[in-house]
């Protein structure tokens, strides 16, 4: 191998080993930037699409979001079957919601915990991840979520309002709280707490359905601002 060879082949190491060393120091920036970019078009037609798909809903497989698997999920967003929004102003969360809980969904959106659960339905059942930047996916829950407070999703149809009435740490085995309840009409919404052991469980019972064009401008609003990563 000849000097120059040589000379170039160490160059392009260091400069691959100086990239890995800014990645790993900049994880967290990483993440926040890439997910931030995310901005799926979402409309009647790709909900009435996608609510046909089927998802994936084991909770149990899901991993810690690193932005290795962020960096995955945005080369294949549009495998992302994304089914509505949420908006729950009181705590800057405006999130796409995508049908189950796979690793690709949560990377990048709140992701439904049962198969076939409707908005003003049952037990409505939301999954996201908690981070440290407190503005990213469901880290605002874990700082800002306060009983009293209104939710707020859509299926771009209708807008469907809900009221916390329940914030709650549990253990992380206490999966029967996505079950419905009897003669209830709840949202749930899940995340991990702060130490990733357990989950924060922030429950709201529903209000009203509107339609979405009837709905007051404020909360028509909500909807129509930037995604909050």
């Amino acid at each position: 191998m000849n000097k120059k060879l040589k000379n170039w082949l160490v160059s392009i190491g260091l400069s691959l080993l100086v990239l890995l060393s800014l990645a790993l120091i900049f994880n967290r920036q990483i993440k926040t930037w890439m997910v931030a970019q995310y901005n799926p078009t979402i409309n009647e037609k790709v909900v009435a699409t996608n609510s046909k798909k089927k998802g994936s809903f084991d909770y149990s497989k899901v991993k810690s979001l690193d932005w290795q698997t962020v960096l995955k999920a945005r080369a294949s967003e549009n495998r992302i079957k994304v089914i509505g929004e949420i908006a729950y102003p009181d705590v800057d969360i405006h999130l796409p919601i995508g049908k189950g809980v796979d690793n690709l969904t949560l990377a990048l959106a709140a992701g439904t915990l049962k198969a076939d659960q409707k908005m003003g339905e049952g037990n409505y059942a939301l999954a996201g991840h908690h981070m440290v930047d407190k503005q990213v996916l469901f880290s605002p829950l874990y700082w800002k979520a306060k009983i009293g407070q209104k939710v707020y999703l859509t299926d771009e149809t209708n807008i469907y309002e809900y009221q916390v009435n329940v914030r709650q740490f549990i253990k992380a085995t206490d999966v029967q709280v996505v079950d419905d309840v009897k003669d209830q009409k709840l949202l749930t919404l899940v995340t991990c707490d702060d130490t990733g052991e357990g989950r924060l469980m922030i429950r709201a019972k529903f209000v009203k359905k509107m339609a979405h064009s009837q709905a007051p401008q404020s909360v028509q609003k909500l909807f129509a601002n930037k995604f909050n990563r």
